[in-house]
């Protein structure tokens, strides 16, 4: 089978690279943290990814360890960051005005492809996740079309973690070399999704259908938020809806458990999720026939 061409030299901001992780897919992966996000949820444990560094250079003069060098860069100001200098206080954090996170590395594709095969041996697969990754789809197509195309790599499995904002058409650009996505589903309702992301969710329905029909929705996870969330209101709904989505396939609905870690403003005053909260949820969505549900393995 003949492939287009890779670009190896498109580049990506990442925020965060695992080595290895057994929590963001199947078996052990890499995990990429991409910069950037076009949701702004109240909920969210890692605000910082949210915006991208715009180069003003506010945190350059007040790090205390001198990691941060605003430079020009083909004509453009940026933020350089010594990864060895740092000693990861935030402070570059809690003064940017955009909440960016000038803690980021460039990546190129053939970058990414030769950590891979150096890893190779130890690793299922590679999950690209944010912020929002599918920001950034043409590096991804391009890390994925050069993964399938590599004799060395091609057995590695491609996952997306995503919010599930891509359109129909990013989508059928990326499905000939995606293995499954895991994607969020925030809320039921249309007001509680836009109250907690600021953004509708017209476009994550239809993520999750396109992608059960394509048999590569991998998951659907659910952060309960008792009290915000609406998943115990509209029960009846959303197990209809999840078992449409598990006829045929094996996608595993995945409760996850709201905590305090990270969050700022409105969600601090949120209550947190325990586990009997998450418990009873599973219970309920069980009885209407929901199956392969995956539980925390821990509670913050």
């Amino acid at each position: 089978m003949s492939t287009p061409l890779v670009s190896l030299n498109r580049h990506v901001m990442v925020s965060q690279l695992l080595p290895f992780s057994c929590v963001d897919g199947p078996g052990s992966r890499l995990v990429l943290f991409l910069q950037g996000c076009n949701y702004h949820c109240k909920n969210c444990h890692n605000p910082q990814t949210i915006g991208l560094c715009d180069a003003c250079g506010d945190c350059v003069a007040t790090c205390p360890d001198n990691a941060l060098t605003l430079i020009n860069l083909n004509n453009k100001p940026r933020i350089r960051w010594n990864s060895e200098r740092c000693s990861q206080c935030d402070t570059c954090l809690a003064v940017c005005p955009k909440q960016a996170s000038p803690k980021v590395t460039h990546y190129t594709v053939e970058e990414i492809l030769g950590i891979l095969h150096s890893q190779r041996h130890f690793i299922n697969g590679i999950t690209v996740s944010g912020g929002e990754a599918s920001l950034q789809l043409p590096f991804i197509i391009a890390l994925f079309q050069g993964i399938k195309a590599s004799e060395s790599l091609s057995n590695l499995s491609c996952m997306l973690d995503t919010n599930g904002s891509l359109s129909l058409t990013g989508w059928h650009k990326l499905l000939p070399f995606l293995d499954g996505a895991m994607v969020d589903l925030k809320a039921w309702q249309q007001d509680t999704h836009r109250y907690i992301t600021g953004r509708d969710d017209h476009a994550v329905f239809k993520s999750i259908q396109l992608l059960a029909q394509q048999q590569k929705l991998y998951e659907v996870r659910l952060l309960h938020i008792p009290s915000i969330t609406d998943y115990e209101q509209e029960i009846e709904a959303l197990a209809t809806y999840l078992l449409q989505l598990q006829l045929g396939a094996d996608t595993r609905v995945k409760l996850n458990a709201f905590h305090h870690h990270g969050v700022v403003d409105d969600a601090l005053t949120w209550p947190s999720c325990t586990q009997t909260d998450i418990e009873r949820l599973a219970a309920k969505l069980a009885k209407r026939g929901v199956t392969n549900l995956i539980l925390p393995s821990c509670y913050i």
